[in-house]
């Protein structure tokens, strides 16, 4: 009965969730809505006969028409919070509507494995309920948990490869090479999260775009701060006519210098962070040890 009562819900929620998409998209061909604003097809009129399709079909259709509904209603905002998160992490092929449509297919999956997982608990119907709710929010915030994580782990590599970047284009600008070139020397001999951005802003600038728009553009993606003061410096000095040498020379010593102060940072936390593990795994265990045999000696000799 149980078993009855969980499916029931899930597939309930699930033909809500295509109830409601059918009453707001008319199902047709993509192929059919092109060739009909092309003017080879004429509009549907009322007395044609709806078309049959098959089922894949079906789904297909439910998905593309489904995926531009979620689209429409932040159409406004077109460069929102979750497309900079999407563009810091790396994900430039994703959209904030392909990530929420990733995360509800995740909440879907948590409650069909939470689900499966209840028929082997031996357990109340509310206690299988609870499970399968905490299955869905786990599931629903894993993949922003995930995102979170990779954000953070881009952003260190950034911050710990940019002194070095700095020093190799600063070599090579007062070496006699002009900026541009410089990046390109650098996305040569280096590799990781730095370089491949430096590699996408060469293409933009290739492509047209302002220098300094592309610098603005790339610091506004990766929302690092020592990234945006490197760029604000390099815009300056572009527009005052400064040399990018000694610019860069300034930069690189003032981020090796923070590098420096963050790692003596780090250090200075080591003891705090290192006494829970002592106190509460260590100490215990070296006591077990030292006393262990001398506590046992004791009760043996009264006991007699």
């Amino acid at each position: 009965m149980e078993l009855i009562i969980i499916f029931s819900g899930a597939s309930l929620v699930f033909f809500l969730l295509i109830a409601l998409f059918a009453n707001k998209i008319n199902l047709s061909l993509p192929q059919n809505r092109v060739l009909r604003s092309l003017g080879q097809i004429g509009p549907i009129k009322e007395s044609e006969p709806i078309p049959k399709y098959s089922l894949k079909e079906r789904v297909q259709i439910l998905f593309h028409k489904s995926f531009h509904l979620f689209s429409n209603s932040k159409k406004e905002n077109k460069y929102n919070e979750k497309d900079q998160a999407l563009a810091a992490a790396g994900l430039t092929s994703w959209s904030s509507t392909e990530w929420k449509i990733l995360t509800y297919a995740s909440a879907l999956f948590g409650v069909l494995l939470s689900s499966i997982a209840s028929l082997f608990i031996t357990a109340p119907l509310f206690a299988k309920l609870e499970i399968s709710l905490i299955g869905i929010i786990i599931a629903y915030l894993l993949p922003n948990y995930w995102l979170k994580i990779k954000i953070r782990k881009r952003k260190e590599e950034i911050v710990n490869s940019l002194p070095d970047v700095l020093d190799l284009v600063m070599v090579s600008v007062e070496a006699g090479l002009g900026f541009d070139s410089a990046i390109l020397k650098v996305v040569e001999k280096q590799h990781g999260v730095l370089a491949d951005e430096l590699n996408i802003l060469l293409k933009e600038i290739n492509m047209g775009k302002p220098r300094r728009n592309a610098l603005r553009d790339m610091a506004k993606k990766n929302n690092v701060e020592d990234l945006s003061n490197v760029v604000a410096s390099l815009v300056q000095a572009d527009q005052l006519g400064i040399s990018m040498g000694s610019v860069l020379r300034n930069q690189s010593k003032q981020l090796r210098q923070k590098r420096k102060q963050r790692a003596k940072e780090q250090a200075q936390k080591t003891p705090v962070k290192i006494m829970i593990p002592l106190v509460f795994f260590i100490f215990p265990s070296v006591f077990i040890v030292i006393l262990g045999p001398a506590v046992l000696r004791i009760i043996e000799v009264f006991g007699k």
